[in-house]
């Protein structure tokens, strides 16, 4: 009963976790500065998930619900944008002369993967309340 519970918290976590990374995405979709100050855009990230739960307590627990294994990056071209006047700009002998590097942020795939994850974090949150349905009518029954 209780490893549908761990199940359905465990999946509302990996989904936080993945809303958290697109709306850092999001916020950083027009960033040309790395951390330090540098000409470096961030790249896409993305929430690679896993299945069972690293931090459970018995072997067999480890195969229920579901982790986030890792946040990766999305290793790809910059979006070059035309602005010779932007201070960033790629200066002339440069062969992007001209052209500012913005990171490879889509804000349309970012709000469809938002809205899916919002979506599965809701799915996660009816399974358990549907759990702790169950548990409370078991519960009454042996009252």
């Amino acid at each position: 009963m209780y490893g549908s519970l761990d199940i359905s918290v465990s999946g509302m976590v990996a989904q936080r976790i993945r809303l958290e990374t697109i709306a850092a995405n999001i916020a950083n979709r027009d960033a040309v500065l790395d951390g330090t100050g540098n000409p470096n855009p961030p790249h896409r990230k993305f929430a690679i998930f896993a299945p069972g739960d690293p931090a459970a307590a018995t072997p067999a627990g480890k195969n229920l619900g579901v982790h986030v294994a890792a946040i990766a990056e999305e290793v790809s071209e910059y979006r070059k944008v035309w602005d010779p006047g932007h201070p960033l700009a790629k200066p002339e002998g440069h062969p992007d002369a001209g052209w500012v590097y913005y990171p490879n942020i889509d804000p349309v795939t970012e709000q469809v993967n938002a809205v899916e994850a919002a979506r599965a974090y809701e799915a996660n949150v009816a399974a358990a309340e549907a759990a702790k349905a169950l548990v409370a009518q078991a519960l009454r029954l042996l009252a």
